[in-house]
C-alpha cells in the first residue's frame, strides 16, 4: 500500500474504482487495476460484491475510506442505478471528507455525461423510463422521492463531468494518479 504519502490512522484505500462492469471490466478497470497493483497502490475494486437493489454497505464503506475516486465514465454508465448510486456517494465524499476525484472518460466525450446525451444519455433515459409503478412500489419509493433521487442523480453527473478529465491512455493516466498517492 502507498501508505508513505498519508498520515498515520487515515484512509484504508489509496483508490476506489467506479466503473461499469459491461463495459470496462475485462478490458480498462482491469488493466487499470493490474497496473495500480503492481505499483503498489491499494485499490477497492468491487468484482467479488453481490449486486442489489441499494448500494452496499461495503461500497459505501470502501468509497468513505478512499483517498481518491478514479471514476470510469463509459457508454453504459449512466444506464446503471448502481454506478450512480455509487457517483452520488462519491460527490458527497468529494463535498464532506475531501475525497479526491478523478473522472476518466473512457471513448465517450465528457459533454455527453454532463448533459446525459448522446449514447450516454440514452442509457440514462431507458434507467430512468424503466422505473415504472410497479418498480416503485417495490422499492418503497413515492414518485417525488424517485424524481429527487434522478435529480441527485443529474447533479452528480455534471458535477463529475465538470471535473477536469483524464484520458483513457494508461501512461499518462498513471503518471497523473501517481501525483495525486
Amino acid at each position: 500500500m502507498a501508505s508513505s504519502s498519508r498520515a498515520v490512522g487515515s484512509r484504508k484505500h489509496d483508490v476506489f474504482l467506479s466503473f461499469c462492469g459491461e463495459d470496462t471490466r475485462i478490458t480498462f478497470a482491469s488493466t487499470l487495476h493490474g497496473v495500480l497493483k503492481r505499483e503498489n497502490i491499494d485499490v477497492f475494486i468491487d468484482d467479488e460484491l453481490n449486486r442489489g437493489e441499494e448500494i452496499s454497505l461495503s461500497v459505501v464503506t470502501a468509497i468513505e475510506e478512499s483517498m481518491i475516486s478514479v471514476i470510469i465514465f463509459s457508454k453504459g454508465y449512466g444506464s446503471s442505478r448502481w454506478c450512480l448510486e455509487e457517483l452520488v456517494k462519491i460527490m458527497k465524499c468529494n463535498k464532506t471528507q475531501k475525497l479526491s476525484i478523478m473522472p476518466v472518460f473512457y471513448h465517450i466525450d465528457p459533454s455527453e455525461v454532463r448533459n446525459q446525451t448522446g449514447t450516454f444519455g440514452d442509457g440514462f433515459a431507458r434507467l430512468v423510463g424503466s422505473f415504472d409503478e410497479e418498480k416503485l412500489k417495490k422499492l418503497q419509493m413515492t414518485e417525488e422521492q424517485f424524481k429527487e433521487k434522478v435529480h441527485a442523480w443529474k447533479n452528480a453527473l455534471t458535477d463529475a463531468a465538470n471535473i477536469s478529465g483524464r484520458t483513457s491512455d494508461r501512461k499518462t493516466f498513471l503518471m497523473q494518479l501517481k501525483a495525486y498517492v
